[in-house]
């Protein structure tokens, strides 16, 4: 007799079904598992199907125009990378000694200028081969390298003003009108290599040669360097750090709207860090007498917090911090010393704190959107 069908025949195994996005396939094209040309073919591909049969559950949307399209992952990998970069950049810089000047003018420019194009021979070949990470680390370090060939330049035609520093071992630790010219011909060039290579790494030359020229700038407006005046040097500080804070904040906004993902990343990082140093650093140097300024110093770092914590930047609400836990410990030992109550009131607002961000969590998405009605277009999170 033929077997009869079974009333239930066996049902067929669900396939799999996992949500895949474009950071996903730049992240895969990152890791070197496929190319950046088969990730854009991918997702051009992915989204047509989806336009022409709309029903079909669609793909991971793409990432939002307030979000970046990668980032760099903390993982082993990029440790060795940057630890390795970073030596790399300090053997160049922090660590040129004297003994480098044997060398004589020519023959050091022609060493630095040797690294220099070797290390973007070799940034070239990396970013050839999807390996952005080590790419921007190279390119860096060819940055890093101008103000050494400029300066080996200037003293070769003897260009170089009299007095002052005179080895480039000194140039990361003397404040010196004289380095402007290195610090001006470095700003140029790491502009141009970052539209050459746009890697956001090369950012971080950059943001601390605007840190050098603050100091150097003020140095060279006080008589030539011939008097040191720490209240102008201070204020100077403070200028340059509310400015490059404000370049930060267009550089960020441009980054979250650009559509092509080699611009949607993080470029103001480096800005935002060295831009709120100079800024609270000049801050926090000023001396007041009256508590009504040291109150509005604490007001200052409060609005740094919040401002850290709506538009996404850590090194706001970390600074701003510190000023307040400083303003706090200013209280606790020359206004109320002698108070008990003090100690009290202080875990009380610190509880109150608390509470605050468990009420904040609970309305947090209401909040934010409230407050991201204030923000330009391209800072607000979506």
């Amino acid at each position: 007799m033929p077997e009869t069908p079974s009333a239930n025949p066996p049902e067929k195994p669900t396939p799999a079904v996992a949500q895949v996005g474009q950071r996903d396939l730049l992240q895969a094209a990152q890791d070197g598992v496929i190319t950046r040309l088969q990730a854009q073919a991918l997702w051009a591909r992915w989204a047509k199907q989806a336009n022409a049969a709309p029903q079909v559950a669609r793909p991971a949307v793409d990432a939002p125009a307030g979000a970046y399209a990668s980032a760099p992952r903390f993982s082993f990998t990029n440790t060795l990378y940057y630890f390795g970069g970073m030596v790399a950049i300090g053997a160049m810089t922090l660590f040129m000694t004297l003994s480098w000047d044997a060398f004589g003018a020519w023959g050091l420019m022609a060493i630095s200028a040797s690294y220099l194009v070797a290390c973007l021979k070799v940034a070239d070949h990396l970013k050839s081969r999807h390996l952005p990470v080590p790419a921007g680390i190279l390119a860096t370090l060819a940055v890093v390298l101008v103000p050494l060939v400029v300066w080996c330049f200037q003293q070769g035609m003897g260009w170089w003003p009299p007095g002052g520093p005179l080895g480039y071992s000194a140039y990361h630790a003397d404040i010196n009108w004289r380095w402007l010219t290195l610090e001006y011909v470095t700003l140029a060039a790491g502009v141009l290599m970052l539209w050459r290579y746009r890697l956001p790494f090369m950012v971080m030359p950059i943001a601390v040669t605007l840190w050098y020229l603050s100091m150097d700038a003020a140095n060279g407006l006080m008589q030539q360097g011939e008097q040191w005046d720490f209240e102008f040097m201070r204020d100077v500080s403070l200028v340059f750090g509310m400015a490059t804070v404000f370049i930060a904040l267009w550089v960020d906004a441009r980054s979250r709207q650009a559509q092509a993902p080699e611009w949607r990343q993080d470029y103001a990082f480096w800005l935002y860090l060295f831009g709120t140093v100079m800024f609270w650093g000049g801050l926090s140097w000023r001396n007041s007498d009256s508590e009504l300024g040291k109150a509005l110093y604490c007001l200052i770092n409060l609005v740094l917090v919040f401002a850290g914590a709506v538009i996404g930047r850590r090194v706001f609400t970390v600074f701003g911090g510190l000023g307040v836990a400083g303003y706090l410990g200013y209280l606790s030992h020359r206004v109320f010393g002698d108070s008990l109550a003090f100690a009290f009131v202080l875990t009380l607002i610190g509880l109150g704190l608390v509470a605050l961000g468990i009420w904040w969590q609970r309305y947090e998405e209401r909040i934010s959107g409230y407050f991201a009605s204030w923000l330009p277009e391209g800072l607000r999170p979506r």
